[in-house]
C-alpha cells in the first residue's frame, strides 16, 4: 500500500468526520492506523478543529443523546465513558445537564419495569437486590434507583 500524502489523509479523515460526529481521540485512533508522521497529525487535526469537522463539545452532546435515547445509559455511566475519551469536563457537564430529569426519571423506571419482568430472585427482596445492581450497572444514580425501586415495589421499606 502507498504512503498517503498530507492532503490526501487531510480529505480521507474529513471525510470520516463527515459521516458522523468524531471526537479527538476517535480521529487520532484512525489516523494511528495509517504510518503518517505525529507533526502531519497534529496538523491535520488543528485543521479540522478550525474547520469544525471536530467539535468536542458538538461530540458531547451528540454522544449524551443518543447513549441516552437508544442504549438507556445512566449519566455515571455516560460520564464515564466520555472521560475515557479525554473528554473536558466542562463539556461533560454541560452535556449531561441536558438531559430533561421528568425524562430520566421515566427512563429509569421504564427499564427497571421491563427488567423486573425477567428477574427470577429466590425472594422480593433477592428480585430488588438483582434490579438495583441492573441499574447501577446501566450508570444511575444509587439513590434515584432506590427511590425508583421503592415506587415500583410500592413501598417505604429501607434496604
Amino acid at each position: 500500500m502507498r504512503r498517503q500524502t498530507e492532503p490526501e489523509m487531510l480529505r480521507l479523515i474529513a471525510s470520516y468526520c463527515s459521516k458522523a460526529e468524531r471526537c479527538i481521540q476517535d480521529v487520532r485512533k484512525k489516523i494511528s492506523t495509517t504510518s503518517i508522521s505525529s507533526e502531519v497529525e497534529e496538523r491535520i487535526i488543528a485543521r479540522l478543529l478550525k474547520e469544525r469537522y471536530i467539535d468536542e463539545s458538538r461530540y458531547c452532546r451528540s454522544f449524551v443523546k443518543d447513549k441516552f435515547r437508544f442504549n438507556r445509559w445512566g449519566r455515571i455511566k455516560i460520564g464515564y465513558e466520555l472521560r475515557g475519551k479525554n473528554i473536558s469536563a466542562n463539556d461533560i457537564n454541560e452535556a449531561i445537564s441536558q438531559i430533561d430529569e421528568d425524562e430520566y426519571n421515566l427512563v429509569l423506571y421504564d427499564l427497571l419495569k421491563d427488567k423486573m419482568r425477567t428477574t427470577m430472585g429466590k425472594t422480593a427482596q433477592d428480585n430488588f437486590n438483582k434490579l438495583y445492581r441492573f441499574a447501577l450497572s446501566r450508570g444511575f444514580e444509587s439513590n434515584l434507583t432506590l427511590q425508583q425501586l421503592k415506587k415500583l415495589y410500592n413501598t417505604n421499606f429501607e434496604f
